[in-house]
């Protein structure tokens, strides 16, 4: 082919994954550098200045409505290796357990880690704190990544909210990187599995809204207020393998649904479980997501955060690279920012 672009469009070099099923598009060239003295000073300039060229990335037609991305940028904490960014439809996140898997995975096996040995320690700087990930090799190639996850808590337990169309709903508030509220879904009738995604995308965005509206939901995280909002809704329920422990649907952001357990979901059900006395040790549970995608989590150390109980926990799982692409954007595009159709 002997196409070229203009020199003038502008071009953003990605490598595509996905981990467990859930897609993460990791950005690697051609995105402005953002300025700032900390992932959270930097996520902010992102959403102010640069925020078309995170639509143009996530959105149609060079993504779709459950797009996930990670800008990979150079460091900013002491002993780390990189920084991330990462986005969806909605915005930004503060953490994200499967782009941690799925980056590190990339860094690993494209040379960006120097090493040697089965294991290779990846130090990442992201927007909620330090995450330290282990690549496990076979030979050349990524096996699974392990990460020990920013320390996770409760917040509330047992709590009530009403909400239209679904009624009272308990849930529980816990905090795994970001703020999600768990629900039980046989309370809901709602089945965890591809049949039932428009029943759980729609019910999850009711359940969100209601309790962010809450008077009685403290979502506030004691170290930074920009990491104090509710990201989503876990859907909790039986696991289809009766060897594993539960299966995880999460909808965040503008209804997405995550293909995979979600790790900081992960993180945030082990700091539950252990307020509720049903994990001791460091026993592994293993969690299901719709598709059938499987986390490992368990926690290695307990903690406090702002005065809560705190738990640190170790989250594992695999990915796999798709493709390497060079996205252009013809300036004279009346789409070239992206759009979404749902």
């Amino acid at each position: 082919m002997t196409w070229t672009a203009p020199e003038h469009w502008l071009r953003i070099e990605t490598i595509d994954a996905h981990t467990e099923g859930e897609p993460l598009r990791v950005i690697v060239a051609g995105f402005p550098e953002l300025e700032g003295d900390s992932v959270l000073a930097r996520r902010r300039v992102a959403r102010a200045d640069h925020d078309e060229l995170r639509r143009a990335l996530m959105w149609e037609p060079r993504g779709h409505a459950d797009m996930y991305g990670c800008l990979v940028m150079p460091p900013v904490r002491p002993g780390s290796d990189f920084s991330v960014l990462f986005m969806h439809n909605e915005g930004y996140s503060t953490m994200c357990g499967h782009g941690i898997i799925g980056v590190a995975k990339i860094a690993v096996e494209a040379g960006w880690i120097d090493g040697s040995g089965d294991e290779r320690p990846v130090t990442i700087d992201t927007p909620a704190g330090l995450v330290r990930a282990t690549a496990i090799l076979d030979g050349e190639r990524v096996r699974e990544v392990r990460f020990l996850n920013v320390p996770s808590f409760a917040a509330t337990l047992d709590r009530v909210v009403e909400v239209e169309g679904l009624g009272t709903v308990p849930y529980d508030l816990a905090f795994g990187g970001a703020f999600y509220a768990y629900v039980d879904a046989d309370a809901l009738g709602l089945p965890l599995t591809p049949a039932g995604a428009t029943g759980l995308i729609d019910a999850g965005r009711r359940i969100t809204h209601a309790v962010s509206s809450s008077a009685g939901a403290d979502v506030s995280h004691p170290d930074d207020a920009d990491l104090g909002f509710l990201y989503g809704t876990v859907f909790t329920g039986k696991a289809a393998d009766p060897a594993h422990h539960s299966r995880h649907v999460c909808i965040f952001a503008e209804g997405e649904l995550d293909r995979s357990p979600t790790g900081t979901a992960v993180s945030g059900r082990l700091a539950i479980l252990r307020a509720r006395r049903e994990l001791s040790g460091d026993a592994e549970i293993i969690v299901e997501s719709i598709i059938g995608g499987r986390f490992g989590g368990r926690i290695v150390d307990t903690t406090t955060v702002g005065g809560h109980p705190a738990v640190v926990p170790e989250v594992g799982g695999r990915a796999w690279v798709t493709g390497r692409h060079e996205f252009l954007v013809d300036p004279e595009d009346p789409w070239r920012d992206g759009f979404l159709v749902r």
